[in-house]
């Protein structure tokens, strides 16, 4: 075929394709269609020899568009897929990011509530007794937040079966807006730890079992006197997940103190000696609940936090955050003490 006859072929074709589009501009998904047709017509055009129809050029690109078609998967089995990674999809992160040199990692959710209530109010006692000064007073009311980092010291070790990583986190309950004992931060609390993390990848009646770790951690307010507060644990943690749901299953041993040294020996009546997390998710939604020493306890010094993380238009650094807390153990300050809070604010890193 000439470059003549090859050029007014094309050229009748594209004023085709121009009156037909614009017929068809106000639907999107024919539009779409369309556009693929059009660069199969163009491409035989192109090629074709004095032979080919317009007809004939047409059904080989409807049967070429139609085979592949079948080849994609369909949406529902790519949300499935989805679906089955929820777990994964985070320890891939962790994995893209352990071998950067200087990385540091999200460990536990990265939080601030910008508001929480808390209805019970805090005790101000130990604060008077602490810094002698009987005017203290705290609101129930405040602001709280959690930055949790973590960082690999050696991977690969034990023929390549385990990591070693350190993490650090750091609560914190901030009476910002108590202008009249200038802002103090009321609690903060301090946990690094160290531990191996394994990936046994192990399955039963369709869950699966991505991560164990097995560590030692240490919790304290670093504060003196009446209001001191620490203790040192050994932990091990059993992950399971299944789909977008996963299970957290964290049995710890206290380790003791002497007497002299210890200033809070009742403490595990309050926070037992393991707790169990989950969390699923749905969209871009997360939703976690957490339990601690209920049973244990005969549900008299329990703890239960619910949190519900969800997108924040299609700002994809931020999700608004809930948390609800009730019962001991909030932080190490009150530990002995009942809380009922609730808070609102940002996310900064998830469970999922």
């Amino acid at each position: 075929m000439d470059e003549y006859k090859m050029k007014k072929k094309i050229l009748l074709y594209t004023v085709h394709l121009i009156l037909f589009a614009g017929c068809s501009f106000s639907h999107d998904s024919h539009a779409a269609n369309l556009s693929d047709m059009d660069k199969c017509m163009l491409g035989l055009m192109q090629t074709a020899g004095d032979e080919m129809t317009m007809r004939h050029a047409r059904d080989i690109c409807r049967r070429q568009l139609a085979d592949s078609v079948k080849t994609k998967p369909a949406a529902s089995d790519q949300t499935d897929a989805e679906k089955q990674k929820a777990v994964a999809k985070r320890l891939g992160a962790d994995k893209s990011n352990v071998l950067k040199p200087f990385s540091l990692m999200a460990h536990k959710p990265n939080y601030v509530l910008l508001g929480t209530y808390n209805a019970g109010g805090y005790d101000p006692t130990l604060y008077r007794l602490q810094y002698n000064d009987p005017s203290i007073e705290f609101k129930d009311h405040e602001v709280q937040f959690q930055i949790s980092i973590k960082s690999p010291l050696a991977l690969g070790l034990f023929k390549n079966t385990a990591d070693l990583y350190f993490a650090y986190t750091n609560l914190s309950f901030w009476q910002f807006y108590n202008k009249n004992i200038s802002s103090p931060f009321r609690e903060t609390n301090h946990e690094p730890e160290v531990w191996f993390q394994f990936a046994p990848e192990w399955a039963f009646m369709g869950f699966k079992n991505p991560m164990n770790s097995f560590g030692i951690v240490h919790q304290s307010n670093g504060q003196g006197g009446v209001l001191s507060r620490s203790w040192n644990r050994l932990y091990a943690n059993f992950v399971i997940e299944r789909d977008n749901l996963a299970l957290c299953l964290k049995p710890w041993y206290r380790i003791k103190e002497k007497d002299e040294d210890d200033d809070n020996p009742d403490i595990t009546d309050y926070l037992g000696h393991g707790e169990l997390r989950a969390a699923y998710k749905l969209n871009q939604h997360t939703f976690s609940l957490m339990l601690r020493n209920n049973l244990e306890s005969g549900f008299k010094r329990g703890a239960v936090e619910a949190g519900w993380s969800f997108p924040l238009w299609r700002y994809k650094y931020l999700k608004g955050y809930i948390q609800y807390f009730s019962g001991y153990g909030e932080s190490m300050i009150d530990y002995n003490r009942y809380v009922n809070r609730i808070g609102i604010g940002i996310l900064l890193s998830d469970f999922l």
